[in-house]
């Protein structure tokens, strides 16, 4: 039987009696490099994200990713390297670990975006800091510019 430590904290289940973990979905996102532009999403929280989604059970990360970033901008990338991981605080009930690539476009086809997300805009690193963006991916997308992935 699964025991968690409270209903407000459902991602932390009790593993021996008195240890808790985390249990946690797992998200995989791109920092795609386009044109010196990235794809920004906008979700149903009105904030904006990386391209990506859920890892399925058994499902490796980078294909995972490319499977999604086909699913919501049309696009066959290459999926680099996993550079940033941080724990998502969604909601106080709530956790999701992001597992943050690199990934690249060299096609010429404008992304479209699928019904999943609300707006699609294509921003320079400097841009994307004016948006509702959480920190998780301003940090990823920060560091991806210093590995000079987006130029």
């Amino acid at each position: 039987m699964l025991n968690i430590r409270s209903p407000e904290e459902p991602y932390l289940v009790e593993r021996n009696p008195g240890y808790f973990e985390y249990q946690l979905p797992v998200s995989v996102k791109a920092v795609i490099g386009w044109r010196g532009r990235l794809p920004l999403l906008r979700n149903e929280r009105d904030e904006w994200e990386l391209p990506g989604g859920k890892l399925d059970l058994g499902e490796d990360p980078a294909q995972c990713l490319a499977r999604e970033i086909q699913e919501e901008l049309a696009w066959d990338v290459t999926v680099g390297e996993p550079f940033h991981t941080w724990v998502y605080r969604v909601f106080p009930h709530r956790h999701v670990l992001v597992l943050t690539f690199l990934a690249d476009y060299d096609g010429d086809a404008t992304p479209t975006f699928s019904d999943e997300h609300k707006e699609l805009v294509l921003v320079t690193p400097d841009e994307a800091g004016a948006l509702n963006l959480p920190e998780g991916y301003r940090t990823a997308i920060r560091q991806a510019v210093e590995r000079g992935h987006l130029r």
